[in-house]
């Protein structure tokens, strides 16, 4: 089994109203030996979606450390972020992540231009290829500008949104732009995020899907790590077994989890 959940939210998020005690205790009874609260920090969200993904750090910390030594005895909890990375905003995300002792930092991009893609009106200003390319576009120019994390969040997260439920996804159509980005975090030493919500989601395959795995893999990728971005204690670990027979296929035995900001190769069972 895969024994860790490297990607989950609490109410400490906007968007979670999950109760944090409550999710450390439905990962233990789910057999989960690590666990990562990566609470959303998106700096400058767009304030016409009414949302403030920013939280109070100092807080957060006192909280994680307390319910740390709680459950020493019963699961490791990580302390981690999930950055919203935009090309403007590394000195602020440097500040922040230098300030504490995080465990481990996701880099996502969640905005296109400023237009979050959860929305329809997104999807009004092309057709779904011009929508995803430009997409893509926006996560390479913010890795290029932010470098401080540890593992690039759902790589292809744009596709839980898109109208037809990526149905029409094709690696070879988006290869101008997804080699340039698989290059860049392998030589960046990143791990690539393999994030189960796009199951959740309807789609047929994990965020990235497994023509882009199978591409970091010929490009000399060998660094994961797992999550399932549960907002909801239901979710965690969503799609593990699913994804446990998809890493087989691809001959994938290990994953990486972050200690320090440091990872640590994990076995699948």
């Amino acid at each position: 089994m895969i024994t860790s959940d490297c990607h989950m939210h609490s109410a400490i998020s906007s968007d979670s109203t999950a109760d944090m005690e409550a999710m450390i205790n439905a990962a233990i009874d789910k057999g989960l030996e690590y666990i990562c609260f990566t609470e959303h920090m998106d700096l400058d969200f767009p304030k016409k979606y009414e949302l403030s993904f920013v939280f109070d750090t100092d807080e957060y910390m006192k909280h994680i450390i307390k319910l740390s030594e709680k459950y020493n005895d019963r699961i490791k909890i990580f302390k981690g972020i999930e950055t919203g990375l935009k090309t403007n905003l590394a000195d602020k995300y440097d500040k922040i992540l230098n300030a504490y002792d995080w465990d481990f930092v996701i880099g996502s991009t969640h905005l296109v231009d400023d237009l979050d893609p959860y929305y329809a009106e997104y999807w009004d200003v092309g057709d779904e290829k011009t929508c995803i390319h430009r997409y893509f576009e926006c996560l390479y120019d913010n890795i290029n500008a932010c470098n401080n994390y540890d593992s690039l969040g759902h790589l292809d997260y744009i596709l839980r949104y898109v109208p037809s439920k990526g149905a029409d996804f094709s690696y070879v159509d988006y290869q101008d732009i997804l080699d340039p980005i698989l290059n860049h975090i392998i030589k960046n030493n990143k791990s690539l995020e393999i994030n189960t919500s796009g199951y959740k989601a309807g789609l047929k395959s994990p965020n990235p899907s497994e023509s882009i795995i199978k591409r970091y893999m010929e490009l000399g990728g060998t660094s994961f790590t797992i999550g399932s971005d549960a907002h909801a204690p239901e979710h965690i670990a969503y799609g593990f077994d699913r994804l446990k027979n998809l890493l087989s296929l691809l001959n994938i035995s290990t994953y990486n989890v972050y200690s320090g900001r440091k990872p640590k190769k994990i076995q699948i069972l």
